[in-house]
């Protein structure tokens, strides 16, 4: 609840609007400090039934280390939320706080999936035709391997399909051109073992210009590359704000109505906000994490990774 430039109010309003219709067996933990969230939920009254609150007495800002401020700071809001994750007290965990920590945390709180060399982050695209595509890794590894990208294919597959509803989804591979023999070295090893990978329907090689067009369900390649495509995909929808332009289109970049980015490959379902959070966004994030874990799908993604 500490987590984003707007906290706790904006949490706290974005919880409390989920819980207005959400299922009666669901229950959230808020985790910060207990009198400031108290202090907004007099303007949000939510049935007590359907939340507890875990008090914390510190705060990771944004621009601390992550695994220094994690270590130190044992009473922060993300510190105790992993905790209770990996001791199951709670299902899933979500924040919108120091991005660095939160990875820190899912890596080392809960580990990866049995299998997993390096998790990824997938992030959402939006695309001309109305749907919505998944970009990963976009930022957990800059510097990644051929096994790393097969992985994220694997991973954004799964979550493709039962998240995003593709029954097949068709994966591709960013490149700088769709034969098969372009790119650098790890583009062309990555492109043999995806061909090679029976457990998702890849289509070969994308070039930037079809990243917003309906011509893959799952977009695979390296953080580097992945996060800057994230970030300029943001700065459109900024210059579109700016220019006082109200397209239909630019308006689906602002990232925030689709809540967080999953970490994928990681033993259970951790959800990173952007630290500009809004309530919308914080709804969002927990619409998708109780999406997780209505369709099991860490165990699909654990089981996918079994020899």
């Amino acid at each position: 609840m500490m987590g984003g430039d707007f906290a706790p109010l904006q949490a706290v309003k974005g919880a409390a609007e989920f819980l207005i219709d959400a299922p009666a067996d669901i229950r959230l933990t808020l985790i910060g400090d207990e009198t400031l969230i108290k202090e907004h939920l007099i303007n949000y009254p939510i049935d007590t039934n359907k939340y507890e609150i875990v008090h914390t007495s510190e705060v990771i800002e944004m621009n601390e280390h992550p695994t220094k401020a994690l270590k130190e700071k044992q009473k922060s809001s993300i510190a105790i939320g992993f905790q209770l994750l990996a001791i199951d007290k709670i299902d899933a965990f979500i924040s919108a706080g120091n991005t660095g920590a939160m990875m820190v945390g899912a890596l080392f709180s809960i580990k990866a999936i049995e299998g997993v060399l390096r998790p990824g982050i997938g992030a959402y695209i939006p695309r001309e035709d109305g749907t919505l595509g998944l970009l990963v890794d976009v930022g957990l590894n800059a510097d990644s391997k051929p096994e790393n990208l097969n992985q994220f294919a694997v991973l954004g597959a799964l979550f493709s399909k039962h998240i995003l509803n593709f029954k097949n989804p068709k994966v591709g591979l960013l490149n700088l051109g769709e034969e098969e023999g372009k790119g650098n070295m790890l583009s062309k090893a990555t492109y043999t073992l995806l061909k090679e990978n029976k457990q998702i329907n890849f289509i070969g090689n994308l070039e930037g210009r079809d990243i917003l067009l309906n011509k893959a369900d799952v977009l695979v390649c390296d953080g580097f590359t992945g996060n800057i495509v994230l970030k300029l995909a943001e700065s459109i929808y900024d210059i579109s704000k700016r220019r006082n332009l109200d397209d239909a289109y630019f308006n689906r970049l602002n990232f925030e109505q689709y809540g967080g980015v999953p970490v994928l490959g990681v033993s259970k379902p951790v959800i990173i906000g952007h630290g500009i959070s809004h309530a919308k966004a914080f709804k969002n994030m927990i619409r998708i994490t109780h999406r997780m874990i209505e369709t099991d799908l860490l165990k699909k993604m654990k089981d996918s990774f079994i020899s």
